[in-house]
């Protein structure tokens, strides 16, 4: 081999080692990402634990402070579900609870009944509006008129969330009116799920809870509200 190939070998050898010392060169800071994004990944993971474990102490410390709230009559399981739907019933006992004192409390003012449509009832304060229709006569089961006019008093309050709807309703009593209400608001596709009555003097308050059916053609608060009041007045 002459020494002019000899030298070129020497110079191929030294560049293949200075190209290998470049790669590796290159590689390290690869690695050094790799190592990085594994470090990156596992700090989320953490946090995310640790975000998940406090969001899971917080409702279960909601849940222990709605149990200590709720007799143990309302607490069915011990289950989230069970909780959330016994605090969700003994509020609404509640609100039943407020609705009835507050008539009550109404019963102690003179009431001047000679108009009507002037007619404060003992439920007064739960509504905003006051609607009245009057009925000159009644007919009985025998189809005769009866002989003394009665009027009728009606209110009607509904807020509606999606297809539940809960309606208040104050009228004067009438013999069988809760079953012919009850009757009307299955053919109006407007199905009890709970049903309060509360009683004062010649006055009832119905306080319920309605799921609105797919094929009902009532599909709004004032619509709802208008179809109940009709109800109401042929009943």
């Amino acid at each position: 081999m002459s020494m002019g190939d000899m030298s070129v070998k020497k110079k191929e050898t030294h560049a293949n080692r200075e190209t290998e010392e470049g790669q590796r060169l290159r590689k390290r800071p690869r690695r050094s990402k790799i190592c990085k994004n594994k470090a990156e990944a596992e700090s989320q993971r953490m946090a995310h634990i640790a975000v998940e474990r406090n969001r899971r102490r917080l409702i279960n410390d909601y849940l222990s402070a709605l149990r200590s709230l709720m007799p143990p009559s309302y607490l069915n399981k011990g289950d989230q579900a069970s909780i959330i739907g016994g605090a969700i019933n003994f509020v609404k006992e509640l609100e039943h609870l407020v609705e009835t004192l507050e008539a009550r409390k109404g019963t102690n003012q003179h009431l001047n009944v000679a108009n009507v449509c002037q007619l404060h009832s003992p439920f007064a304060g739960l509504y905003g509006f006051t609607q009245c229709v009057s009925c000159s006569a009644r007919t009985d089961i025998e189809g005769k008129v009866a002989a003394d006019n009665k009027e009728v008093v009606t209110d009607v309050k509904v807020t509606m969330v999606e297809s539940h709807a809960n309606v208040k309703v104050v009228s004067k009593r009438w013999p069988r009116q809760m079953l012919k209400m009850v009757i009307g608001l299955q053919s109006l596709k407007l199905t009890i799920l709970h049903l309060y009555v509360t009683t004062i003097d010649e006055m009832v308050l119905y306080t319920l809870s309605l799921k609105v059916e797919e094929d009902c053609q009532f599909d709004s608060v004032d619509k709802i509200a208008e179809a109940i009041y009709q109800m109401m007045g042929r009943i």
